[in-house]
């Protein structure tokens, strides 16, 4: 993977807040952290839109969302490209703690 292409996750923003206070950022999926699932859960630009329908879609809390944009090249922990089938699309899976350093941006989501 080229070291320009960077790993989106989408999440609540009090979540980022307490990653920026901690230095890491540990949450892998809505409403589980990097301990119960293994990793944490990314996607490309591509795949953002997707995820973040299966995950966000009827979303009513009371954060809003944004995307942490991280840059691969930052992180100091294994990334690996995973299928949840055999066969099936591969995401980015980030397994260990994003160190608040990798995070380049942060966007709001719609």
């Amino acid at each position: 993977m080229p070291e320009h292409t960077y790993l989106l996750h989408i999440t609540e923003r009090s979540l980022w807040d307490a990653a920026r206070e901690h230095g890491t950022y540990e949450m892998s999926t809505r409403g589980r952290t990097l301990e119960e699932e293994g990793f944490i859960h990314c996607s490309t630009r591509a795949q953002l839109p997707s995820v973040a329908a299966f995950l966000y879609g009827s979303y009513d809390g009371p954060d809003e969302l944004v995307v942490l944009v991280v840059d691969p090249a930052r992180l100091d922990v294994p990334l690996k490209y995973e299928a949840p089938e055999p066969g099936g699309e591969e995401f980015p899976h980030v397994y260990g703690p994003i160190g608040v350093d990798a995070v380049v941006d942060v966007e709001p989501w719609r």
